[in-house]
């Protein structure tokens, strides 16, 4: 192709601002399809119609399995499957969450790196996170253009910043001037294709739902002592990563600090769980101890009542802990 064809954006919490301006911008001759994935429930609605209604000039689809794209259309994600792209052709994928979300920003632009190479230009938006990092760095791994919303300009700044860290980026653009940098872009003459690593191709086929594989597994990764939170598997780090991340057998995949938030909650739940079981235990004791008072036997009356200021120990240092996990200000 004689231009860059191919527009991926990805966005979060925070992104639709920007996203209704690179939308109203772009005008209605725009040389490139565009594909977008948002953070969205499994069951969102009203998505479709908002960018619908900021695109104006431009057709808008919802992505559908097997639909042909054309150049100045843009196709939505649909919730709960992998957005993917198969040569000129649209594939929802129902492989396994990354950073607990599906449809991933990470997924997308790995697929239209892998089949489309330096004609892509991915874009990350305003979001929480580090989904889109990991994926932007596939896209300039195989030849296309970096681009990420200026931080400065973000309302959660953490997706872009990411992105920022984990490859060299081409731009970095305030919302505003997303929509002229895309489209002056999407009419330069791409770079040479460059050949497309193992582990890009592997990742994608992840995302489509291929069973992943321990022999797979190993030839990208190093087992880690950590465990998945989706499913309980053994977690692996996979090699040569910028921002640290981790994938099971099964195929979840999570960055350092997406599997982090992931076991904060955990943690926390955990330690609610023993608070409950060691309040419970003081109980116990104590109507052991007072059973021992009636029964004539103080010495064993004594050393249950012992067990039980131990254990209301215990759960009061339990609970200044959960009580600090959530603000640390508290002592």
């Amino acid at each position: 192709m004689s231009n860059r064809d191919i527009i991926v954006i990805g966005g979060s919490a925070g992104a639709t601002a920007p996203l209704k301006q690179i939308l109203g911008a772009l005008p209605a001759d725009v040389p490139a399809a565009i594909f977008i994935v948002l953070h969205i429930p499994a069951r969102g609605v009203g998505i479709l119609a908002t960018v619908a209604a900021a695109a104006g000039k431009l057709p808008v689809h919802q992505a559908r399995n097997g639909m042909t794209f054309e150049r100045g259309h843009i196709y939505l994600a649909a919730p709960d499957h992998h957005l993917l792209l198969s040569g000129h052709h649209i594939q929802l994928g129902r492989g396994p969450r990354e950073n607990m979300v599906r449809p991933a920003i990470d997924a997308l632009f790995r697929s239209a790196a892998v089949h489309h190479g330096p004609r892509v230009i991915g874009l990350v938006l305003s979001g929480l996170l580090s989904d889109g990092a990991a994926g932007l760095h596939a896209i300039k791994r195989c030849g296309g253009v970096a681009v990420v919303q200026d931080p400065a300009d973000a309302i959660s700044p953490e997706m872009p910043q990411r992105a920022m860290e984990a490859t060299l980026t081409d731009l970095c653009v305030p919302g505003a001037g997303l929509g002229d940098v895309l489209s002056d872009l999407a009419r330069e003459v791409p770079g040479d294709a460059l050949p497309i690593a193992p582990d890009i191709r592997l990742e994608v086929e992840i995302a489509a739902g291929e069973r992943i594989g321990s022999p797979n597994l190993t030839g990208i990764a190093d087992p880690a002592a950590l465990t998945c939170p989706a499913c309980g598997g053994v977690l692996s780090a996979l090699k040569d990563t910028h921002p640290t991340r981790f994938r099971c057998q099964v195929g979840h995949a999570y960055t350092a600090d997406a599997l982090a938030r992931e076991q904060e909650g955990q943690v926390d739940e955990a330690m609610r769980v023993a608070l409950r079981i060691i309040e419970e235990r003081a109980e116990l004791v104590r109507r052991m101890a007072a059973d021992g008072r009636r029964a004539g036997r103080p010495a064993v009356a004594e050393m249950y009542e012992l067990r039980a200021t131990e254990y209301r120990e215990y759960a009061d240092m339990i609970r200044r802990a959960v009580l600090q996990s959530l603000d640390p200000a508290i002592r």
